[in-house]
């Protein structure tokens, strides 16, 4: 069996976030990137217990992104993947980023595409969708279990008030969320031999972007906080109805 799970460099949750060129792009200057945790922690990590159970089960890596994004992909490939291809591009269009994969999907003809629900930066969940429609493929999104007998997966996902069990045929897409696994942390084994696995740099394909960032916008800053005497409980009452309006 084939997997290819799709990797995106995310700014660590930590990171103070800025931006530059009239509001237009995101400040990257000292920030620290990572994986995106739901690709790591649940798409990738699922595909390496799945390899676990079948040793013949090979593991593919996909990015889109420039250079600075090969580190990442280093870590990837140290906690598991066997090689890794990078899409030289540099977009944040979702339709750009999802026909970039399916042509790579395309070649390669995998059995089962992972991804993460979405990147913690942009929230947007919306490549998985994608990436099946150019395929012609099933997909089922939010996956919080997955497990496979021969060729059919059964896959447990989020619903509005509840799960759902589905059952699907492979080949097939995949969005994974908390539940599909837990994390793991790679091993000097594995750092050490990711330095050798391939790392295959192809050029993009022409795709027209169908979006542009017009600007970004940080959140409203928070009131200061007041301190109300506790000998003078009254103004604290008047707070509350006069400013919080809580009654």
């Amino acid at each position: 069996m084939k997997i290819l799970v799709c990797i995106s460099k995310t700014p660590d949750t930590t990171a103070k976030i800025a931006f530059t060129d009239n509001n237009t792009k995101f400040a990257a200057d000292g920030v620290q990137w990572i994986i995106n945790p739901y690709d790591e922690w649940y798409a990738l990590v699922r595909a390496i217990e799945l390899k676990e159970k079948d040793p013949a089960t090979v593991i593919h890596l996909v990015t889109v992104g420039a250079a600075d994004s090969e580190p990442i992909i280093r870590k990837a490939l140290a906690l598991g993947g066997d090689e890794a291809i990078r899409i030289n591009a540099d977009s944040h269009d979702s339709f750009y980023i999802a026909s970039q994969i399916a042509d790579v999907a395309k070649q390669d003809g995998y059995d089962l595409i992972f991804t993460g629900k979405e990147t913690i930066d942009y929230n947007g969940s919306s490549i998985g969708g994608m990436v099946a429609e150019l395929l012609d493929l099933p997909y089922v999104s939010l996956a919080i279990k997955f497990d496979l007998e021969g060729n059919e997966a059964t896959i447990i996902r989020e619903i509005e008030g509840g799960e759902e069990t589905n059952k699907v045929a492979l080949p097939l897409v995949v969005s994974c969320q908390k539940g599909m696994a837990e994390q793991r942390i790679p091993n000097m084994k594995g750092i050490m031999g990711a330095r050798t696995k391939p790392l295959k740099v192809v050029e993009p394909i022409a795709v027209d972007a169908l979006t542009t960032i017009a600007s970004f916008d940080l959140p409203p800053a928070k009131a200061g906080v007041k301190l109300v005497s506790p000998e003078h409980p009254e103004e604290l009452v008047r707070l509350l109805h006069e400013e919080a309006k809580v009654f």
